[in-house]
């Protein structure tokens, strides 16, 4: 399902972000993906979505000097 039409970005995304790069938070999300960075209007189904997929998820543990998320934006 796309979650944000404006940066393509879908459930598949946001739950990608998540398992392989540990994203956690709203504002990482938004960093990693683009989701509800124009026109915000699917940031609740955005938050709704990464909620879930962190209850999904096994916590991830960064190594020191790991590198920061991956930017995944679409063309």
């Amino acid at each position: 399902m796309i979650v944000c039409l404006c940066n393509r970005v879908s459930e598949r995304d946001i739950h990608d972000v998540v398992t392989e790069f540990g994203v956690r938070d709203f504002a990482t999300l938004q960093d990693a993906t683009g989701a509800a960075t124009c026109c915000g209007r699917c940031g609740d189904c955005a938050r709704e979505v990464l909620e879930a997929a962190c209850a999904k998820a096994p916590l991830m543990i960064s190594a020191p000097g790991a590198a920061d998320v991956v930017r995944i934006h679409h063309a």
